[in-house]
């Protein structure tokens, strides 16, 4: 039984040599953590807990018009939990997969809406612009593979998402020790039905041997190839 993550199938999509290195052989750049953004995503959960806790909708709802309230479930943590997350297994093609989700809420009609919490600092932030770039394309393939998954565990899903994105205002004229946002919701309309040939695909190409191409889209690939170009002749 092959275990794949949520993370592991977007790297899959964006280079399928660092997907094999970083998924079969454990060989992957080290990666500084962005603790700033955790702080974000966790004070912005303390929010739709607390709303959860009450059964009343989000502030945020009530200004976007959006009927839901934060779904309240017994397994929200662990759905939420890196380690854990929300998993569905494939008897039949033999794969294990998961992703942890920051938040889902749910309809009066008992659909659910899955979300996700990003953060950045823009002087402007505007989606149409931000939506041309591939790492907001992979946002959205984010969402429909948590989509799919709580398909997958039996739930009714809107094919509506939203990214809740809080943008650092860097142009205050006093610090003071306090970070400023403005909050944005982005609407995404989605579709899942790519999800599951891509995981067994990935899947499979973990059960092969060799190591695959590297793609000239992928910064590290191309990094190293010019590495080596330059260093090839050169004694060391």
């Amino acid at each position: 039984m092959q275990k794949i993550s949520r993370s592991g199938v977007e790297k899959y999509i964006g280079c399928k040599r660092c997907f094999v290195l970083q998924y079969k052989y454990r060989v992957s750049p080290s990666q500084i953590p962005f603790t700033l953004n955790s702080a974000v995503d966790e004070l912005c959960k303390n929010e739709f807990d607390y709303s959860r806790n009450k059964g009343e909708p989000h502030p945020l709802f009530i200004e976007h018009n959006i009927d839901a309230v934060p779904f309240k479930h017994e397994d929200i943590d662990k759905w939420r939990n890196f380690r854990q997350g929300l998993s569905y297994i494939s008897e039949e093609h033999k794969y294990h997969f998961y992703g942890a989700i920051d938040d889902v809420w749910v309809k009066p009609n008992g659909e659910l809406i899955v979300s996700d919490v990003k953060s950045t600092s823009k002087k402007i932030f505007d989606w149409s612009e931000t939506a041309k770039y591939e790492y907001a394309r992979g946002y959205q393939r984010q969402l429909e593979m948590y989509q799919w998954l709580f398909r997958k565990n039996g739930f009714n899903v809107s094919d509506t998402a939203y990214l809740v994105y809080f943008n650092g205002l860097k142009n205050e004229p006093m610090f003071n020790q306090t970070l400023k946002f403005e909050l944005h919701l982005v609407e995404l309309n989605c579709n899942a039905n790519w999800v599951e040939e891509k995981i067994i695909a990935a899947k499979l190409l973990l059960e092969q041997d060799g190591i695959p191409n590297g793609s000239k889209y992928c910064e590290t690939c191309q990094y190293l190839k010019k590495r080596w170009d330059i260093y090839k002749d050169v004694s060391i």
